[in-house]
């Protein structure tokens, strides 16, 4: 599967990470954060701290700002990641940097080996883009599984979704009920734009992944995620031969 884009990108990196901090910005970002502040300590207070409440961090630029968030306030809220074990190496970097710079650990959740041996050896190592079918089963032994026992006995997980994101994710709430998993699924910037994002990044100085500066808007596993080229969705390198209005992992599927 081809994951190259030939459409042409402005040189010098990714203009969309490096965001111009104007006064209007600056002023946006800090509403946005506030309120997503006052929500994150909402949570903790409702629901309890570590244990109770958690915090799925894909290692994204959107979990970055929430990472920065919830560190810095020193919120009791757990904060744990699927390592897939087809993570692109610049993640690895990635959750290294975070636990060195906010002298944190974070809590790393596997798939279970023998489903993953059994899924290669029947399916074949790259199966998930031979059918739609095949790579849903690779993101429910790898992620979607991993996740239900990351959540078990919570009772409130946390997000880095917004509904700019993607089509699947239109008319996102701040705040919804997980039947799934029989939890409340927070969605703390679910009203952010892409922009603010970058600028809270760039103001309080977020460490990220160092793939968004070479076009990776949305980052995933390492063979289905590509670059996207200029004018294409933020969520076109995920899964791109696929129908997208159909695309999602399973972890944020409503049952």
């Amino acid at each position: 599967m081809n994951g190259t884009v030939s459409m042409l990108r402005p040189t010098g990196g990714n203009p969309a990470t490096r965001p111009e901090l104007t006064d209007e910005l600056r002023r946006a970002v800090e509403e946005r954060a506030a309120a997503a502040r006052e929500q994150l300590a909402a949570a903790v207070a409702e629901f309890g701290g570590e244990g109770e409440v958690t915090f799925a961090n894909s290692f994204g630029a959107e979990d970055m700002v929430l990472t920065e968030l919830i560190l810095r306030l020193g919120l009791p809220i757990e904060i744990f990641t699927l390592d897939t074990g087809r993570l692109p190496a610049e993640t690895y970097d990635l959750m290294a940097t975070v636990e060195k710079h906010f002298e944190a650990r974070l809590k790393i959740y596997f798939p279970d080996t023998a489903a993953v041996e059994e899924y290669v050896r029947s399916e074949g190592i790259n199966a998930f883009y031979e059918s739609i079918d095949l790579r849903k089963r690779c993101c429910q032994i790898r992620k979607v599984e991993p996740l239900r026992r990351a959540l078990a006995g919570k009772k409130a997980w946390i997000t880095g979704l917004r509904a700019a994101q993607s089509t699947t994710r239109v008319g996102l709430p701040l705040r919804e009920a997980d039947e799934t998993h029989g939890l409340v699924k927070l969605n703390p910037l679910s009203d952010w734009s892409e922009q603010e994002v970058w600028g809270f990044i760039r103001i309080h100085d977020v460490p990220y992944s160092a793939l968004h500066d070479q076009f990776y808007p949305s980052i995933g596993c390492a063979p289905c995620t590509r670059a996207i080229a200029v004018g294409e969705d933020v969520r076109a390198g995920r899964w791109w031969w696929e129908d997208p209005t159909l695309k999602e992992c399973g972890l944020h599927v409503k049952s």
